[in-house]
């Protein structure tokens, strides 16, 4: 199929990106990377009246450092960031995540600003978001607000952001020395999304879990936090850590359901023994 007919507009600076998005009235799409747009307009499951391409706004780029954050630009594509040397200091663990997106071939167009804000209940970055406490600067010509990862989703493609507003920026708080990473998905290709995935990372102090950020993605209909989980660990030592419970407090916050790929019992079931070694092998460094 082809899609409908659409007026194509790319803007050169966020300002005009921001007019042309009220102007519309909620009859515009943006596009970053494309590679969810692309196919929705072409089975016409998006019909927008107007496409603004941002790509040519510079100030959607790049990776910068200030003090206690990392800021990444949304328009960064996702190879770029694998392959940015701050990013491998600062944020390693979104590295890790980004390398599971897709295919080599769909990372050079895909964006990480696109997949936070699509929001996909199966996709990596989103759930890293959630776990890592980030968030997101969102515009509009009524002004800026910053929202909260954890609370810019509502439900499968269903997030926060009004529809003239434009993400321009996404903030990672640093993260203490000490800090282990945790990071494992089970998919059915290289590529697909994830029938079970898990992200995020523990900070270790002394010997005792001094901070905790972890989260779910492919286990319901949104990245869910292992909130049960997080407050258990957080105040206790490394060594006494009974992983199998922890785990059963981390899937009690999940939400799977039934589809063509996989049962609610199975992503229950991998859940609980993905957390528990995951977690475990993360923290073997500290026991």
């Amino acid at each position: 199929m082809k899609p409908a007919p659409f007026d194509y507009i790319a803007p050169a600076t966020i300002e005009e990106a921001c007019a042309q998005l009220a102007e519309a009235g909620g009859g515009a799409t943006i596009l970053a990377g494309g590679q969810t747009l692309m196919p929705l307009l072409a089975l016409r499951m998006s019909q927008p009246f107007i496409l603004v391409d941002i790509n040519r706004i510079a100030a959607l780029r790049g990776v910068t450092r200030s003090e206690g954050y990392t800021r990444i630009g949304p328009v960064t594509r996702q190879n770029e960031a694998i392959a940015d040397s701050t990013l491998a200091k600062s944020l390693p663990l979104l590295v890790t995540a980004t390398r599971h997106v897709g295919h080599h071939q769909t990372r050079n167009r895909g964006t990480i600003g696109g997949s936070i804000a699509l929001g996909e209940p199966a996709a990596e970055l989103p759930a890293t978001a959630v776990a890592l406490g980030a968030s997101v600067e969102a515009r509009s010509v009524r002004g800026s607000r910053r929202i909260a990862a954890a609370d810019l989703y509502l439900g499968p493609y269903m997030t926060a952001l009004a529809q003239d507003e434009l993400v321009v920026s996404i903030q990672f708080p640093d993260w203490p020395s000490g800090t282990v990473n945790v990071f494992r998905e089970v998919a059915m290709r290289p590529g697909d999304f994830a029938l079970v995935g898990l992200t995020g990372a523990v900070a270790v102090k002394d010997g005792h879990i001094e901070r905790a950020g972890l989260a779910w993605f492919g286990m319901g209909p949104t990245p869910i936090k292992a909130r049960q989980a997080e407050q258990a660990l957080v105040g206790q030592p490394v060594a006494g850590l009974d992983f199998d419970k922890l785990a059963g407090l981390a899937v009690a916050d999940t939400d799977p359901f039934d589809d063509h790929h996989a049962t609610a019992a199975y992503r229950r079931t991998v859940g609980r023994r993905v957390f528990a070694r995951a977690l475990s092998e993360a923290l073997q460094v500290h026991q």
